[in-house]
């Protein structure tokens, strides 16, 4: 907690899937404007509130995260906390233990779906409002996992960050209560083929085919954003989104480095009504490319500025 002229401030609060919730979280909750955001924010794989030099909470869930660590952007404040504006809302920093082989930390994150379900369905009944969830990689598997155990309307808008899932498990946590009643954006790219294919060998034999192809039948309340898609790029142009263009034939962290993003999630996230899933999916194309499409094009088809 900061203070600020005499008066406690609580941008971003962290809390841990195995921490009881930190004191002070509900009645800031409560205080919000009815307009302001409730937005959790899930890391991926490999990182450990329990260990200092992988602690999420000091690096890409943090405000002020080092900017000597590698692939090091700070989320709370790209989503717009910490500037201290009174309708900022309120950021919840959401660490879980996702270090291991691959296969324990899939494990783990459907217990760190449990914890993330029972915040939001508190916050949302004692804020009077959706909790919004954004999650990159098998955090991504955490949200969805949530839609499994929260309550009806508490989860408003999800955002997927290249989710380390498969395309049925997803689509059994959208036909859930919570699912049913949540906006998912999948965002998606071909940079993270490598990363998908790995995960399908891995963890299932090949069998099964990850979110980077989307779900398996459309689904009213799912969009896909392939974001390394010139298409795609174009479009969020036109809706007032400039994007930085991907130079990068395999990246698994270009969805929050990558400059510009953030400025589409941030308002689909604290403002869903300025982008409604409708005119999303009438403006954007919707588009997935073939696997290994990036990895495989010509040089001079993968330009612009590296992410």
């Amino acid at each position: 907690m900061t203070r600020r002229s005499g008066e406690s401030v609580m941008p971003v609060v962290k809390v841990d899937a195995d921490r009881a919730q930190p004191e002070g979280l509900i009645p800031a909750a409560r205080a919000l404007p009815g307009h302001a955001p409730l937005i959790v924010m899930i890391h991926g794989f490999r990182y450990s509130p329990a260990a200092a030099h992988c602690d999420p909470h000091r690096h890409i869930l943090s405000l002020d995260p080092d900017p000597a660590d590698r692939r090091v952007l700070s989320w709370p404040r790209a989503l717009g906390f910490g500037a201290g504006a009174p309708d900022e809302g309120l950021g919840l920093a959401f660490g879980w233990e996702a270090r291991g082989m691959l296969g324990q930390a899939y494990a783990r994150a459907e217990d760190a779906g449990r914890a993330v379900a029972v915040l939001v369905s508190d916050l949302a009944q004692q804020a009077g409002r959706p909790v919004a969830l954004i999650g990159h990689s098998l955090g991504a598997r955490v949200a969805l996992q949530a839609l499994h155990h929260a309550d009806g309307g508490s989860i408003g808008r999800i955002v997927l960050l290249t989710g380390a899932e498969f395309r049925d498990t997803a689509a059994a946590a959208l036909d859930s209560p919570a699912g049913r009643r949540a906006e998912v954006l999948n965002i998606t790219s071909r940079e993270n083929d490598l990363f998908d294919f790995a995960m399908e060998i891995w963890l299932d034999r090949g069998r099964r085919q990850a979110l980077g192809f989307g779900l398996d039948r459309p689904a009213a309340n799912w969009v896909d954003v392939q974001i390394d898609d010139p298409a795609t790029l174009a479009a969020l142009d036109r809706l007032g989104f400039a994007t930085e263009r991907p130079s990068l034939r395999l990246s698994h962290w270009s969805p929050y480095l990558r400059r510009g993003l953030f400025d589409f999630y941030r308002t689909a996230l604290a403002q869903p009504w300025a982008l409604p899933l409708s005119m999303l999916r009438t403006r954007l194309p919707g588009r997935i490319q073939p696997r290994w499409s990036r990895l495989l094009a010509a040089p001079a088809q993968i330009g612009g500025v590296r992410a």
